[in-house]
């Protein structure tokens, strides 16, 4: 038997702050929260868990969340009024937008299908 897929953790020096924040993108709840990290989750997928640490971020994330909203420039709208940024990593000219969470982690906001 393989293995189940069960959370995504990431790193953040304010994990309430910054899980509530995806909470609010994602339309998830918290699911469970201590001192040191909290989970966010209750759509039956994977949950995200963000982990308290002290160090800060350097460079650009190995992993990211990509988002795929039905209305990509209405979405890029929303995630900069709650506090995302605009962010350029070398990706040129592409059909999706990077931005970044308001701990500088990035994800991507890709277009419709």
């Amino acid at each position: 038997m393989g293995s189940r897929w069960d959370s995504v953790v990431i790193d953040a020096h304010d994990p309430g702050r910054l899980a509530r924040w995806w909470a609010e993108v994602l339309d998830l709840r918290v699911t469970d929260e201590n001192d040191e990290d909290v989970t966010i989750g209750g759509n039956g997928g994977p949950d995200l868990v963000f982990g308290r640490i002290d160090e800060p971020k350097n460079g650009k994330n190995r992993l990211h969340l990509d988002l795929r909203p039905d209305d990509q420039a209405a979405e890029v709208e929303r995630l900069v009024n709650m506090g995302a940024r605009h962010v350029d990593i070398g990706q040129s000219e592409v059909t999706w937008v990077v931005l970044a969470d308001p701990e500088g982690n990035e994800f991507c906001v890709l277009r419709a299908n």
